[in-house]
């Protein structure tokens, strides 16, 4: 169990100590942008492997027992994760690495960003939630906690930092979105506009649901039940 608490401390103290601190910017001068990207992902990948492998190699220690409800609570909420995901690999988003807000534009967020700014963030806090909830045990509130603290930390490093660059066109952006999904629509600053994000990527997130289920067996070892 020591080993996994220790990858997980590792991965997300070097995203958040590493990534959302001003060392990000003293390595980006000292070796430059792309060797850092290269550099920062080979660093993520082995923090993400050596968590996986503790994962695997920890005791199964219960911490409460996960009825019916719990156990099923993934069926309810994946989809919407997998929509989430969906949406933020297919549409520009001014939060995303690389990219920037349009100044020009009409409106400044369409389709999932709505919704939040946030979807590939809110994407993976949802996914590791409804795990911790589901399975009960020690081991899979490190592992899976480690991905949501990540997760939801990273909402808030992600807005402090373009905050703080302010590119054109980040300020209407932020005004008229929200990180809590709904937050903006419910406030009136913004409206969800269903056609946006389109029958396609339901169609996607759907098929990307339904393959996890198919091949959670093979990837994951354990078998979903309806």
């Amino acid at each position: 169990m020591s080993n996994l608490v220790i990858a997980a401390i590792f991965l997300v103290g070097t995203h958040l100590g590493i990534a959302s601190t001003s060392l990000r910017a003293q390595l980006v001068a000292a070796i430059g942008e792309g060797p850092y990207r290269i550099l920062y992902s080979l660093v993520a990948l082995a923090a993400i492997g050596w968590l996986v492998h503790g994962y695997g190699a920890a005791p199964t220690v219960p911490l409460w027992t996960a009825g019916p409800g719990l156990r099923h609570l993934p069926l309810l909420v994946m989809p919407v994760a997998c929509l989430l995901l969906v949406c933020a690999l297919t549409q520009r988003n001014p939060t995303a690495l690389g990219q920037a807000p349009d100044p020009d534009a009409a409106e400044p967020a369409r389709g999932m960003l709505r919704v939040t700014r946030h979807p590939m963030m809110w994407a993976v806090a949802l996914w590791a939630i409804v795990h911790i909830l589901a399975n009960g045990d020690l081991a899979s509130l490190v592992f899976f906690g480690a991905f949501a603290v990540l997760a939801l930390a990273g909402t808030i490093a992600i807005d402090a930092r373009r905050t703080e660059a302010r590119p054109p066109g980040w300020g209407v952006f932020l005004q008229r979105t929200s990180n809590l999904p709904f937050q903006a629509i419910l406030e009136r600053r913004q409206k969800l506009v269903l056609a946006e994000i389109g029958l396609a990527r339901v169609a996607a997130a759907l098929a990307l649901y339904v393959g996890l289920i198919w091949l959670h067996p093979v990837l994951f070892g354990v078998a979903v039940t309806p």
